[in-house]
């Protein structure tokens, strides 16, 4: 085990197991910024390296879809979904640096549409300074895949919108309920098949979409209580995955859906950019999601404020307990 953490290095890496991090401006270290173009500015130069390399390769592409973590309305100063001022960042850079038709995509599910997730989020709001379209993929044309997973068929529906753009997934730094990490490969599973098999289906739809990039929305993490990490992170996905895992407290190798996208003879992560990896896992800790029935005090109350302090209403799941 390396001083990074299982699986992840300083050594030199291929493209495919080097993950580039940059550090936040000093303006926004020490907590939360309620005003979203104020966190956007402060976001503007470290998604600009961040995206450098990547950029020759994104603007080549006719259409270029981000698929954030807005799983959910849960206040973004929580850390359980993407801040909307990391896409509109990511949005803004790619708009001056290509010509393509650029969108911010989800999918409603039976518990809650995704317009009104966008709505809650403040997507909706954000996209209007943007030439960007909001896309439900729930709605949208779709293709039949079936791959093989660890020797078993998993079939999957997969959005035609994805399957013809360059897809860059902007998962959250948080821990899925069950334990492993939410990371940019269940975060693209969550748009195509959300209650498929929780380890073959995040591989079956990194294969079936190949996302052509993840950013890491570490600005706030989730370890059971919200943390100011002040951080993007950014490669291929699983990649980006491992790297989560490891700031979360996890081992990549016990990930069964990591372990088998990145192989049993996989090299080890590269972390290279301004951000001290050891530092920052040390600050974050390893707790869990509360269970799915229980809402976690800090939701709570961090939406409480923002509710009361926007006029925003209160979202659904705080909805009959005022």
């Amino acid at each position: 085990m390396s001083a990074t953490g299982e699986g992840i290095s300083t050594d030199n890496a291929t493209d495919a197991t080097r993950v580039r991090a940059v550090g936040v401006d000093a303006a926004r270290r020490g907590g939360w910024t309620p005003d979203i173009e104020a966190r956007m500015a402060a976001l503007e130069t470290p998604v600009r390296e961040l995206l450098g390399p990547d950029i020759e390769s994104l603007a080549a592409a006719d259409r270029i879809t981000l698929v954030p973590d807005a799983h959910y309305p849960f206040h973004p100063s929580t850390g359980t979904v993407t801040d909307p001022a990391v896409v509109g960042s990511l949005v803004a850079h790619l708009e001056r640096e290509t010509d393509a038709d650029i969108a911010v995509a989800g999918a409603s599910d039976d518990r809650i549409a995704f317009g009104r997730t966008a709505a809650y989020l403040g997507y909706a709001s954000l996209l209007e300074q943007f030439d960007a379209d909001l896309v439900d993929l729930a709605n949208g044309s779709r293709t039949e895949h079936v791959d093989t997973v660890d020797g078993r068929p998993t079939a999957l529906s997969v959005p035609d919108r994805l399957a013809e753009s360059a897809v860059v997934v902007v998962p959250s730094l948080r821990p899925t309920e069950a334990g492993p990490v939410a990371g940019a490969m269940r975060t693209l599973a969550g748009v195509v098949d959300r209650d498929g098999d929780p380890d073959r289906t995040p591989v079956a739809v990194t294969r079936a979409v190949s996302p052509d990039l993840a950013v890491l929305d570490a600005t706030t993490a989730y370890d059971g209580d919200p943390v100011s990490a002040n951080a993007l992170f950014a490669g291929f996905a699983p990649a980006v995955d491992a790297v989560a895992t490891s700031l979360l407290g996890r081992s990549p190798e016990a990930d069964a859906a990591l372990e088998t996208t990145r192989g049993p003879e996989a090299e080890p992560v590269t972390v290279a950019g301004d951000v001290d990896f050891d530092r920052l896992r040390a600050r974050i800790g390893d707790g869990d999601l509360p269970p799915a029935d229980e809402t976690h005090p800090a939701v709570s109350a961090a939406y409480r404020v923002y509710a009361a302090v926007a006029g925003d209403a209160v979202p659904p799941q705080l909805e009959g307990n005022r």
